[in-house]
């Protein structure tokens, strides 16, 4: 029996072949189920079934087992068995997926990036966690970085502009609303935080072209886009946020194109609870939004949870293809779960959606999809079919052969640092501190130091001192150069007095040239404490 057409994605059997319609396969899905009841391979086989329809994939590979789409599966009694019972023989084969791998810390798979600007106060807000005074701050900051031009690319430079917002608090605070310092202070101790989970590695450029995600190979295959997420499941927040932000440039970069005859991108959101996990109504509204819109722009997504109590029923309502493995009901709120996910099916008449939930084994799952004119199929009971690429993980040679013959290349391994707010607001309080150091000390100011006795110079005078004219005799004028090197000493006592000692050393030494430069700065700087 032919099950593999054209027009569809083979899903497994029940007293039928069961599908999804790829002109439907941009109305979102589920995948739910406990663990170890075959959600993984559950998506892996549809996420063939899509590149073999031409239809570009993205998935998060949180355990490494996605990883084996890149390799072609290997002969098993199970998959025999389970190939015959579904009438898959005959066009049952072996075989690997053009797989491109991505890793947010470069390690596993090409880096993904973007810019702080990309990403935008509500998303970034979200991810450090911040209340609702602390994203008002963090919104004042993009608005003073929008009215002074100032480009918000990586980490130091949001940094940057939180100083910046600090010095002019008084300033802004009339504008825009109480700015305080403290508040400031607790989204930078954030940053830093963000910034040991990884983000650094995520905020910067060359950022991620949408584009990258939706290639297609010559053969007319989609690209099965895999994210390497077991080290990104460590900070769950980046992780949910990052998938978040994808979603969301999807949508405001792709055209509207209605209902195609295909989606243009399947987009897999394993581990979808993380997403919606005290999420904000403003969130909430958002993910809302992207989900019940981004269809039109034809993209299909399918969420992955172990509860479907982890979707919220707005998105629920949403999710047109299901698959629902075995759920156990051990709690009330077991159960609760696995009424609401028998209640969202179309009733068969043959049996119990609620018992059938209970009685599932692996492999085996209630099946409901779209059929024509949009209209949810009976829930059946389905045997999924087995996947053509390998099921488990591969080993770290073959991950690299894959990555060295990726058609994206190096194009987003090295690192690109152009001018920008961290830049820009440096030379400002480089140019700020000389232009005080004129005012200070102009150049006919006659200025008197008081050693030991009138003409005598103090002994045992550094080259330091020499400097500052401290062991000239009594009654002697300083020169020039000495005039200007104590204004510069008053400039920088009167900051570290001030409490920006750390920048002031962080600016002067950056133009001072590295590690060499601060070690100067920081002599200079306890000469002055020691004085």
């Amino acid at each position: 029996m032919a099950v593999l057409t054209a027009d569809k994605v083979f899903l497994g059997a029940s007293t039928k072949p069961e599908y999804v319609l790829l002109p439907y396969g941009n109305r979102h899905g589920l995948i739910t189920g406990a663990t170890g009841t075959g959600k993984t391979v559950s998506l892996q086989g549809m996420a063939e079934g899509f590149s073999n329809a031409s239809v570009p994939v993205f998935c998060s590979d949180i355990k490494g087992d996605l990883a084996g789409l890149s390799q072609a599966g290997e002969p098993k009694d199970f998959l025999a068995k389970r190939a015959a019972a579904i009438g898959f023989t005959d066009e049952y084969q072996f075989e690997a997926f053009p797989v491109v791998f991505w890793d947010i810390f470069g390690q596993e798979g090409h880096p993904i990036r973007t810019t702080i600007s990309e990403m935008g106060p509500l998303l970034l807000s979200r991810m450090l966690d911040l209340n609702d005074t602390q994203e008002g701050v963090l919104n004042i900051a993009f608005r003073v970085a929008d009215e002074d031009g100032l480009l918000i690319l990586d980490l130091k430079d949001l940094q940057a502009l939180l100083v910046h917002v600090a010095e002019r608090a008084s300033d802004l605070t009339t504008r825009y609303g109480n700015v305080s310092k403290a508040t400031v202070g607790t989204v930078q101790r954030k940053l830093v935080v963000l910034e040991e989970q990884g983000g650094a590695e995520f905020f910067g450029e060359p950022a991620l072209e949408i584009g990258e995600l939706m290639r297609t190979t010559r053969d007319g295959r989609g690209v099965v886009n895999v994210l390497a997420a077991a080290k990104l499941m460590n900070s769950p927040r980046l992780y949910a946020t990052f998938l978040l932000w994808l979603l969301s440039e999807l949508f405001e970069d792709l055209p509207e194109i209605g209902d195609p005859e295909k989606p243009r991108l399947v987009f897999f959101f394993d581990e979808a609870h993380l997403l919606f996990n005290d999420a904000p109504k403003a969130l909430m509204e958002k993910i809302e939004q992207v989900v019940r819109l981004i269809r039109s722009k034809g993209v299909g997504v399918y969420f992955v949870t172990q509860n479907p109590l982890d979707v919220p029923d707005i998105v629920l309502a949403q999710l047109g293809n299901r698959v629902q493995h075995a759920l156990r009901a051990f709690t009330p709120r077991d159960t609760k779960a696995v009424k609401s996910a028998a209640d969202t099916f179309r009733p068969n008449p043959d049996f119990s959606a609620f018992e059938a939930i209970t009685q599932l084994g692996v492999g085996e799952a209630l099946v409901s999809t779209l059929e024509d004119k949009g209209v949810p199929s009976i829930v059946q009971k389905t045997l999924m079919r087995p996947p053509s690429s390998r099921i488990g993980t591969i080993s770290e040679e073959e991950r690299k052969k894959v990555i060295a013959a990726s058609p994206i290349g190096t194009l987003y391994d090295k690192v690109v640092d152009r001018e920008s707010a961290y830049e820009v607001l440096t030379v400002r309080v480089e140019t700020k501190t000389s232009t005080e150091v004129v005012t200070e000390a102009p150049a006919d100011a006659p200025v008197v130091v008081e050693p030991a006795q009138k003409g005598e110079v103090a002994a045992g005078g550094s080259w330091f001192d020499s400097i500052l004219g401290n062991n000239r005799g009594r009654g002697t004028k300083l020169t020039t150069s000495q005039r200007v090197a104590r204004s510069v000493t008053r400039s920088v006592t009167t900051r570290v007095v001030g409490g920006v000692a750390a920048q002031v050393g962080q600016s002067i030494g950056g133009s001072l040239g590295g590690s060499v430069g601060r070690a100067i700065v920081r002599g200079v700087l306890g000469s002055i404490l020691r004085t």
